[in-house]
């Protein structure tokens, strides 16, 4: 969440957007995820990682998130239902949707983000993408190792099984 939502002209949509997401699904703030505020020397560290150089400007990480225990096939009282389970994430889209349209250039943390994001390189990486795919052609010219919306994983098919290049 920027630190801009912080200011007067913008608090109250920060307040109106929270309310409205809270309507659909819980949200809550994890403060010790963004830099707003730290030293400039901070951010300049942080800014040579890999991750999103928007955490610089962010004064908190928004996480809408569903869980519970395992559900597997076949385990005793461990079934899935896919009535609850498709119920679950849309409440969760739906108020993430509420927070994208006061921050519809958001940024995600390291390993905290959506399996289902549509634009993943700009989310996870913002301005670091490019450097990182120049990375791993350098040092992994092949693609052998990549993941689901991992850097590279872009020539790969949606399974994992075929080369697009």
């Amino acid at each position: 969440m920027p630190e801009s939502l912080l200011s007067k002209n913008k608090i109250d949509s920060l307040a109106g957007a929270l309310f409205a997401g809270t309507r659909h699904y819980e949200i809550a703030f994890h403060f010790n995820k963004g830099l707003a505020g730290a030293p400039e020397e901070e951010k300049a560290a942080a800014r040579n990682t890999a991750m999103n150089p928007v955490v610089t400007d962010s004064f908190a990480l928004a996480i809408i998130a569903g869980g519970g225990p395992p559900a597997y096939d076949g385990i005793p009282d461990k079934q899935i239902n896919l009535t609850i389970a498709k119920g679950k994430a849309d409440a969760v889209s739906m108020a993430t949707d509420e927070l994208f349209k006061i921050v519809p250039e958001h940024g995600s943390y390291v390993s905290e983000s959506d399996y289902f994001e549509k634009n993943w390189q700009q989310a996870y990486w913002g301005t670091n993408h490019t450097r990182l795919a120049e990375v791993k052609k350098k040092y992994d010219p092949d693609g052998l190792f990549f993941v689901h919306n991992g850097v590279g994983s872009e020539q790969w098919t949606e399974d994992g099984f075929e080369r697009l290049d």
